[in-house]
């Protein structure tokens, strides 16, 4: 008799820690998958949503821009992740051509300058979309974080604000293209390096890993257009590759990849793989003569 009772005793003793157990377990799994919809909403938020409004800003600053120059060039040409460009994930270069600083870039180019301006007009017979072509002074400097100038990449659809400064928060997290301080501006001798995301926030150079060798990329400042033509890419370097935004740009890491001779050149730079910011994909380009 004495046996059956602590039977029984042992018998619901089981059954209560596994109820226990159960309801730990049941605790856990809906913990888990509510950190699974608030992580999933946070990627949809910044994989989307930012790319949603950095486009929009982006639009608006080139039609901003468009109107104080008194152009309407562009009009209709889509900014950032809808016209099929991008910016990393991690961002476009920045210190040492990581997001946020200055460092790594590329560019390429020879001084010549298509599209004569007086004041901030376009010039007589010559609109920023098209023209005579004449040879003009380079793009003043401007000031810090300031959109001042635009980028069209007729490959891929792509109309981008260019602001001076490689600041995520300021400049590149607003899908823009960040000017390198330092280096060259649009027209003139040197190399005009540009930093963009390739993922989120506008994604501007995304698609920059498509353009090829002959395909253009098309500055305005003010009614002047300088046009680059693109000569060679750099799949693949380190963060730290600092060369690639250099006067003459060319790989520290890659001693065959670049320039050896002095010019005008423009470099787009941004993280590869995408979604990663782990290495740096460069475009040089040389100023069309």
């Amino acid at each position: 008799m004495r046996d059956r009772v602590r039977v029984v005793v042992q018998g619901r003793g089981r059954r209560g820690r596994g109820g226990a157990v159960a309801r730990l377990l049941w605790v856990g799994a809906e913990a888990i998958t509510t950190v699974g919809v608030v992580v999933a909403l946070l990627v949809v938020h910044q994989v989307w949503w930012t790319n949603r409004q950095a486009v929009a800003a982006a639009q608006e600053q080139v039609r901003e821009l468009e109107r104080v120059w008194g152009t309407g060039a562009g009009t209709g040409t889509g900014v950032g992740a809808g016209a099929g460009a991008g910016a990393g994930a991690g961002g476009g270069a920045g210190a040492s051509a990581g997001e946020g600083g200055g460092g790594a870039g590329d560019g390429s180019g020879v001084p010549v300058v298509e599209g004569a301006s007086s004041g901030g007009g376009v010039a007589p017979g010559r609109s920023a979309g098209g023209g005579e072509r004449a040879v003009t002074a380079p793009a003043p400097a401007p000031a810090r974080e300031e959109a001042y100038a635009v980028l069209r990449v007729p490959r891929l659809g792509l109309t981008v604000p260019v602001a001076q400064g490689v600041d995520k928060r300021t400049v590149l997290d607003k899908g823009y293209a960040g000017h390198y301080p330092g280096t060259a501006q649009p027209g003139a001798a040197g190399n005009f390096a540009l930093a963009g995301h390739r993922n989120t926030h506008g994604e501007p150079f995304r698609y920059i890993n498509r353009l090829r060798a002959g395909d253009e990329l098309l500055v305005d400042v003010r009614g002047r257009r300088y046009t680059y033509v693109v000569g060679k890419v750099l799949a693949e370097t380190t963060e730290r590759d600092t060369g690639v935004i250099a006067p003459v740009p060319h790989s520290s890491v890659r001693p065959d990849a670049g320039y050896t001779e002095a010019g005008s050149y423009i470099t787009l730079t941004t993280c590869t793989p995408e979604y990663t910011s782990k290495y740096r994909l460069v475009v040089w380009g040389v100023l069309k003569s």
